[in-house]
This record gives C-alpha cells, sequence and structure tokens, in this order.
C-alpha cells in the first residue's frame, strides 16, 4: 500500500473513531458475516488447512497467513458493498 493510501486510511479510521462510527460498523460486519455464512466458512477452512498441514507442525502465525487472503476474498460483495456505503455515509455526515 503507498504512502499516500496509508495516510488516506489513517484520515477515514480517525474521522470513524470520533465519530463512533467505527465500533458501529464492526457490530455490522460480524453481524452480516455471521448471517452470510461466512464464519462457518472460514471455520471449515481452517479445519481443512489444519488437517492437510498437520496441527502438530501448523503454527497460528502461518494458519493466519494462509487464511487471511482466502477470508478477505469469501466476504460476500453485499456485505462488501453495505459495508463501504455505511462509511461513505458516515464520513459525508461528518462533513455536513
Amino acid at each position: 500500500m503507498s504512502q499516500q493510501a496509508n495516510t488516506f486510511k489513517s484520515i477515514v479510521d480517525q474521522k470513524l473513531i470520533k465519530s463512533g462510527e467505527k465500533d458501529k460498523l464492526k457490530e455490522l460486519l460480524r453481524t452480516r458475516l455471521v448471517e452470510s455464512g461466512w464464519r462457518d466458512d472460514l471455520k471449515a477452512l481452517c479445519k481443512e488447512v489444519i488437517q492437510a498441514k498437520g496441527i502438530e507442525t501448523l503454527t497460528v502465525e502461518e494458519l493466519v497467513q494462509e487464511i487471511t487472503p482466502k477470508g478477505r476474498a469469501m466476504v460476500p460483495d453485499t456485505v462488501r458493498a453495505e459495508v463501504l456505503q455505511r462509511i461513505r455515509r458516515a464520513l459525508v455526515d461528518q462533513n455536513d
């Protein structure tokens, strides 16, 4: 990620924290991911990776490295769109 993107992300993050919207967004995301079945799918993915690599040799860090990109890709587009819309709305409301 570029320095400019990091700066933008940091500014957005600060605005969401200041408005109290960040915690609301995190809760919305948690709820939607559970409702969509994403959480169950991620658990199943973890089990598959652990079985394939062996629980004795697999570290938590290795598990996280393997499942993180796949988990992000598995987030339903509808959930992603809803959260992004709420972020946009929160930022617009702060500028009014």
